[in-house]
């Protein structure tokens, strides 16, 4: 089968792309074509208009600064994940990036396409609900920020309207001094190029790296393919805060996780199972944030 009709635009700034988007409210967004191009090929989609942003090279950045962090929504999954920036600033985006799918995915995919497809399953969504991230949407009327945590509203369902753009992602290095601070994202998959089971993407600040059981300052835990939008998992983080890391602090965690999973049966993985799963991933991402904290 081949896609219906369309016209194709390839505008060059955000300002035409969103002029777009204003003039023709069923038009779709391509950046990596990593999904659109098959639903369009089985006609699940078949819009007008398909307007192509891979011209809007202002909307590929990696930008690390003493503050904040900042991704821009055109930026490939493979630069995010060679980004030396983002490996010692925020590596969990890195280690999140370079898990996903296989190379040819990583070679052309991005942050936007990613964030605005919202997939639950989804590493990126995993990592921006862990930390805290605000999300930077454009459209002809203007830019306004969205923090993550009210972008993902349902499964598959955010706060972007359709005649926005995602601009970028941000991110404040306040919480997650380098020196101080271990992250890790792990994930369980069937096979390498599919969605997985269940991912866990944590953060560990600690009070002193070079203590023998340093103290948990502050934990973040978000799980991915656990409900029907990222799930940040306060319980968790409450459970491990407070006091060095320890086999009881994470078997609270890990139980904390378990309860709060929701998540969908699969073929290969009932819901049960991915329960259970969504505690153990807590557990080990955690050990392993904690880790990378102390020197």
């Amino acid at each position: 089968m081949k896609p219906a009709t369309f016209e194709y635009h390839r505008p060059a700034t955000v300002a035409e792309a969103t002029a777009l988007l204003a003039e023709h409210h069923d038009a779709e967004l391509m950046a990596g074509n990593q999904s659109l191009g098959i639903i369009m090929a089985n006609r699940l989609a078949t819009p007008d208009h398909l307007v192509d942003i891979n011209d809007l090279d202002e909307l590929a950045y990696v930008d690390v600064d003493d503050d904040t962090v900042s991704v821009g929504a055109l930026t490939r999954h493979r630069d995010i994940a060679a980004s030396p920036d983002l490996q010692e600033a925020m590596p969990m985006f890195s280690e999140a990036a370079e898990q996903i799918a296989g190379p040819s995915v990583r070679n052309l995919g991005t942050l936007g396409g990613s964030i605005a497809e919202a997939d639950p399953a989804g590493n990126y969504p995993t990592v921006l609900a862990a930390l805290d991230a605000d999300l930077h949407i454009t459209s002809s009327e203007g830019e306004r920020t969205v923090p993550a945590a009210e972008y993902f509203i349902a499964y598959m369902f955010t706060d972007l309207a359709e005649d926005e753009l995602i601009t970028g992602v941000s991110v404040s290095r306040d919480p997650f001094p380098t020196d101080r601070t271990g992250m890790a994202f792990l994930e369980q998959k069937p096979a390498t190029q599919t969605w997985p089971t269940i991912s866990a993407g944590t953060a560990v600040r600690v009070d002193d790296p070079n203590a023998d059981e340093p103290i948990v300052e502050e934990a973040r835990v978000a799980l991915a393919n656990a409900a029907d939008v990222p799930l940040r998992v306060d319980a968790a983080e409450e459970a491990v805060e407070g006091e060095p890391l320890s086999e009881e602090t994470l078997a609270a965690a890990a139980e904390a996780a378990i309860d709060e999973a929701r998540p969908g049966g699969e073929m290969h993985a009932d819901e049960e199972y991915k329960r259970e799963l969504a505690g153990e991933y807590t557990k080990r991402s955690l050990e392993t944030s904690y880790d990378n904290a102390q020197h």
